[in-house]
């Protein structure tokens, strides 16, 4: 019964960007705990290292902090040359980097009425670089990253990569439309990644995360003077069978079950970890 105590993961090497987030960090330390030896990437390179040396003292087990550019190939392919020095091949690559951001969304769900006013605060008004910032950050984020440490994967003959897409990617949210751009793109290159590598024993999957309280989701979420929830907030919760947020802790199972041989013939698939939210029709 060795693998339901996940002891195939015991010192392999696993890069997880966005390492420096919440949820990233929370990721780290559990997989950590696990056995596997983590190299934590983030833009925010002190962060990165604050991370990593966390890991260590709290399980004794190996783990890194590099301050890498998820957008940058270059900068990718360094950290990798490190990773590979300090660390070992990578056997496993987490694409945890993403986010949004208020000049990738609009201030309006629906357009009702036309307006100049309503206009601006529409699709219409959309600021176009903060659109196109908020999908890079997202799909090139997950693309570049699999094109450098998936080689790895290659010469070692196994491993598995896992994506993280989003509620957004099953039926779009109002208002965030890069993000949900983003993250259907994910869902489908997750899928389409996961065929084009079967022959060389690289899984690649997805998990689709519901709701889940962060920095850069905060201000939908939550009404910034008072404290309460927002109405899209109470929108949420209202639409979540299980009717509250996530826990950080709660995507910790999902992921190292994918990444684990108990899914040696898992490939090509989203799963939600979403309190029952996708499956709920609202009624």
């Amino acid at each position: 019964m060795k693998n339901l105590h996940f002891e195939d993961l015991e010192d392999k090497v696993c890069v997880l960007t966005g390492g420096g987030g919440a949820i990233g960090s929370s990721l780290g330390i559990y997989l950590s705990e696990m056995g596997l030896k983590l190299a934590i990437l983030d833009l925010n390179g002190p962060r990165a290292i604050e991370v990593a040396e966390e890991i260590t003292a709290k399980t004794g087990n190996q783990a890194i902090g590099l301050a890498t550019n998820v957008l940058d190939k270059e900068s990718l392919i360094s950290a990798k040359a490190t990773i590979n020095t300090e660390l070992g091949k990578v056997n496993f690559l987490i694409n945890a980097a993403g986010g949004n951001s208020p000049k990738g969304t609009t201030d309006l769900e629906t357009l009702d009425t036309v307006s100049e006013e309503n206009l601006e605060k529409s699709f219409y008004g959309m600021d176009v670089d903060g659109f196109r910032k908020v999908f890079d950050l997202n799909f090139n984020g997950t693309l570049l990253p699999t094109m450098v440490f998936s080689t790895d994967m290659l010469d070692l003959g196994k491993g598995s990569v896992i994506n993280f897409s989003s509620m957004s990617a099953y039926h779009p949210l109002t208002r965030v439309g890069a993000y949900s751009a983003a993250k259907a793109a994910i869902s489908n290159f997750t899928e389409w990644l996961a065929v084009h590598l079967a022959k060389q024993n690289i899984r690649v999957n997805a998990v689709a995360p519901g709701f889940f309280v962060g920095e850069q989701n905060r201000f939908l979420l939550y009404d910034e003077k008072t404290g309460e929830l927002s109405a899209r907030g109470k929108k949420i919760i209202q639409n979540t069978p299980m009717g509250r947020f996530g826990e950080y802790e709660e995507i910790h199972g999902t992921v190292t079950y994918l990444l684990s041989d108990l899914a040696n013939f898992v490939t090509g698939i989203v799963i939600p970890i979403d309190g029952g939210f996708n499956a709920f029709s609202g009624v």
